[in-house]
This record gives C-alpha cells, sequence and structure tokens, in this order.
C-alpha cells in the first residue's frame, strides 16, 4: 500500500525473446519463465524487421508497431536471449540497434522509455559468459534511462528452476 492509502498496481512485465529458433534452448528457458512469472511472451522471430538504416526507409516494417506496443503496455523488460560468439542474439541485436530510430525519428516515443526498466535471461552450453556479456544491456539501459535491474544466466538443458524462480521473484518487488 503507498502511502497515500491506494494499493500499488504491480508492474507490467514483459519477456522479450530473441533467438534464430522457435523452438531451441532459449524458446524452451522463455516458455519455462513464462510458466512461472505469468509474464506475456514476444517472440522477435515472429515479426519482420530489419537493421537500423539511416534513411529510415524500414519504416512500413513490424519495428515500429512493435516498439509502440512495448513501451505502451510494459513497464519491465526482460530479454531472453541465447549466447551467440559471447554476445546476444543477432535478432535481438537487430532490435537494440532499431531502438536509434526511437532517439532520431520517434524521440517523444524513445523519451517513454524513461523510468521503465530492463533484465536480461541469457543461456548456453558453458558457464562462461564473462562481465562483459552484460554491458551492451546495461549501458543501452544507462543512455536511455531505464532502470537496469540484472542479469541471470543459465545452462541450456539444465535450468534451475529455483534460480530462475528467485529471479522472477526479485524483479517482481
Amino acid at each position: 500500500m503507498s502511502s497515500f492509502g491506494f494499493y500499488k498496481t504491480s508492474m507490467r512485465t514483459v519477456l522479450i525473446l530473441g533467438s534464430a529458433r522457435h523452438d531451441g534452448e532459449a524458446a524452451s528457458l522463455a516458455e519455462g519463465l513464462k510458466e512461472i512469472s505469468q509474464w506475456d511472451l514476444i517472440d522477435l522471430n515472429n515479426y519482420t524487421f530489419g537493421h537500423f538504416d539511416y534513411h529510415f526507409e524500414n519504416q512500413n516494417d513490424d519495428f515500429p508497431k512493435l516498439i509502440r506496443r512495448i513501451i505502451e503496455d510494459y513497464d519491465v523488460m526482460v530479454f531472453v536471449t541465447p549466447v551467440y560468439w559471447y554476445t546476444m542474439s543477432g535478432i535481438m541485436k537487430v532490435f537494440f540497434d532499431r531502438i536509434s530510430d526511437l532517439l532520431m525519428l520517434e524521440k517523444e516515443l524513445g523519451r517513454k522509455l524513461r523510468g521503465k526498466k530492463m533484465a536480461v535471461v541469457s543461456c548456453s552450453y558453458g558457464n562462461n559468459l564473462g562481465e562483459h556479456f552484460w554491458l551492451p544491456f546495461s549501458e543501452t539501459a544507462k543512455y536511455l534511462g531505464i532502470e537496469y535491474l540484472g542479469g541471470l544466466h543459465t545452462i541450456s538443458g539444465n535450468y534451475d528452476r529455483e534460480a530462475i524462480a528467485s529471479f522472477c521473484q526479485s524483479l517482481k518487488s
């Protein structure tokens, strides 16, 4: 309850899956997260959007509508990605690059990212991420005025449901 006697509404959270496959390890992880948390899930593979373009000739693809929906409907974004060559997946990188549209073309919409929250859940077959993996997420959040809530790395095929549930719970508070 807030100091004014009103109950706080819970934050609206969305899982954003960026993986090369609908049926891969990251997709399995995202489905598990959805089951545990009851959050909505957006699979970037269900959308068609191109790379960032300085001439903005790709404004008829799915990105503008998708990012508008995410910004207007959710307070917390949890990015779910496999680790490809020590970084986020290609489709996730393209999604992040397209956020530049909001800095140059849709500035008013981009300003609405301020005050939102972001977290990351990754998966790979090893526990050799290193601290630099999180840098593109944390620095993007800082630049955009988004609160970075941290990340959780999981081992593909051997998910620790307790750790995942604990991470989800920490994002709810």
